[in-house]
């Protein structure tokens, strides 16, 4: 599975829209938002669209419908399609309840129990709290319907084989939230949370091992085959091989702008990580995910 478990929202370009990231942005706690369904409940449901890049991964390029899938994702396993999540009760993910959406989210599986392929990248979801997702929910409920049936996907055997996930998921996904912090302010917090939850971060990032989970030893230290089989950079805090040189204002610049420090542009996914995604959030979270990314222990490559 290798890296090819690349973040389902390939910037999580998880969408555009009408609110502005400001008066979307959760506050308090980590992943805090408001109560109800009413239209707080569904900014903050958007700001967590935008930082999960979703609209990238369900919306094919050059001309798709917004989140109807299709979009292929090249993996060296087969080709998997991005599903349809509009709100489309046939196609779609319209007949879902709040309890069916939080399920596919945190354990990986369809409202009939079926799991999911990890490409769908749930083992990070699964960190994003009870609220969040709710709110993300709403959000994608008020969003046009669109009668898009998914395209099956296109992979080998044993790597097609659905009945072996369950196994695979005993074995590399935790469920549930981030390990507490205490000796942490709440800004390092809000960063740990974008980039291990919502951003994900770490599937694009980080190296797998031979079964296709993520390297937790090597969490962010970069991949040389990533989607479409180009190498994904290192961005733990090693000097050499990572970001480590980098200041918190050259991190929170690309993340706004995509400029990095020798004044070259990210190319690629990043791309459209920065387009569809980390431009979108409010400058506060920019500077949390830099000052968490800083903390990352350097690991080489």
């Amino acid at each position: 599975m290798l890296n090819w478990l690349l973040r389902l929202g390939i910037p999580l370009a998880v969408l555009a829209g009408g609110v502005s990231s400001a008066s979307a942005q959760p506050t308090g706690k980590e992943g805090a938002g408001k109560d109800g369904i009413g239209n707080d409940a569904i900014a903050q449901g958007e700001y967590i669209f935008n930082a999960a890049g979703c609209v990238g991964c369900h919306t094919e390029p050059k001309g798709g419908q917004r989140l109807a899938g299709g979009r292929a994702l090249k993996t060296p396993f087969g080709t998997f399609y991005g599903p349809n999540i509009t709100p489309d009760r046939e196609t779609g993910i319209g007949g879902w309840t709040d309890k069916d959406f939080i399920r596919a989210l945190r354990e990986g599986r369809s409202p009939n129990g079926t799991a999911y392929f990890p490409v769908f990248p749930y083992t990070s979801f699964t960190h994003l709290t009870d609220q969040d997702l709710r709110n993300l929910k709403a959000y994608l409920d008020t969003q046009p319907p669109v009668s898009k049936r998914n395209r099956p996907h296109d992979v080998s055997p044993p790597f097609g084989w659905r009945f072996l996930l369950p196994v695979w998921q005993a074995m590399f996904l935790d469920k549930g939230g981030l390990p507490d912090a205490p000796d942490r302010d709440e800004r390092w917090k809000r960063g740990r949370y974008l980039v291990q939850a919502a951003g994900h971060c770490g599937e694009c990032h980080s190296p797998r091992n031979i079964l296709g989970a993520i390297d937790r030893d090597r969490m962010l230290a970069g991949s040389p085959t990533g989607p479409e089989d180009k190498a994904v950079p290192n961005i733990t805090s090693d000097p050499e091989k990572g970001i480590g040189k980098w200041s918190e204002g050259d991190l929170t610049f690309m993340l706004e702008i995509g400029m990095m420090p020798d004044g070259d542009f990210v190319g690629d996914g990043m791309k459209e990580v920065v387009e569809n995604s980390t431009s979108k959030l409010t400058a506060e979270d920019r500077t949390a995910i830099a000052t968490y990314l800083k903390t990352v222990p350097p690991v080489g490559r």
